[in-house]
């Protein structure tokens, strides 16, 4: 089974990314499972079992970080795929803080980032698209053909060995490009013992564990402070 994580901002245009990916794999008579993280509610999880008519699995992280949530709930999802004797198993994950990196080694990984986001997103997203194989660069049609070339110069800037494709989420152009990278994506059969290509922020300090109230007598724990300079 070949095992694919898809992260990027929130709104980059992920899912519809992933449903014109999948009608083309069951065009072939590909079999495809899903597993959706997000964080509170979500409806995509409905959308695509009723638009694609696939086996979905849903994950709601809640007040941990969805990418935490899906490295811990990765195997899980995996077996899932395993039992419904997928070939295919994509795991579209939230991604916030752009800092944690979902990408499993000897696994695909795909990035969506969307030109709406400021030609400069690409130097601020970090992990998520440095170590992404594939990236995928949505809404162009939006954008001009200068912003365009300035966002996939700035994308090749952070990520030199990454495959770029340019897709149309409303359309579907583009998606047979990613169709082809993802059947070249490598087989695995477990993801017991497989490394994370790059570590998750170290984020537990007083706030993580539910406290509100704002000063350092109220912090502890894995903390950094600013040394407050004017620029």
């Amino acid at each position: 089974m070949k095992f694919i994580t898809v992260a990027g901002p929130p709104s980059s245009g992920k899912t519809l990314v992933i449903i014109h990916l999948i009608r083309l794999l069951k065009a072939d008579g590909l079999r495809v499972v899903v597993g959706k993280i997000d964080c509170h509610e979500t409806g995509d999880g409905m959308q695509f079992k009723e638009r694609l008519g696939i086996p979905v699995v849903v994950g709601r992280s809640d007040y941990v970080c969805p990418d935490h949530y899906m490295a811990v709930n990765a195997e899980e999802i995996f077996n899932f795929g395993k039992a419904h004797d997928a070939d295919f198993t994509i795991v579209e994950t939230a991604g916030l803080c752009h800092r944690c990196a979902p990408a499993i080694r000897g696994c695909m990984a795909v990035a969506v980032v969307d030109n709406l986001s400021g030609i400069d997103t690409p130097r601020k997203i970090g992990p998520m698209l440095t170590t992404a194989d594939v990236v995928v660069i949505t809404k162009g049609d939006m954008v001009s053909q200068a912003e365009r070339e300035v966002f996939r110069g700035n994308t090749r800037e952070v990520n030199q060995t990454a495959k770029i494709v340019e897709l149309n989420g409303l359309t579907g152009m583009g998606a047979l490009n990613l169709k082809r990278l993802v059947m070249d994506a490598p087989d695995t059969d477990t993801l017991a013992g497989k490394e994370l290509r790059h570590d998750m922020p170290a984020a537990v300090c007083s706030y993580c564990e539910g406290e509100t109230r704002i000063g350092a007598d109220f912090q502890m724990g894995n903390i950094i402070k600013m040394d407050v300079q004017e620029v």
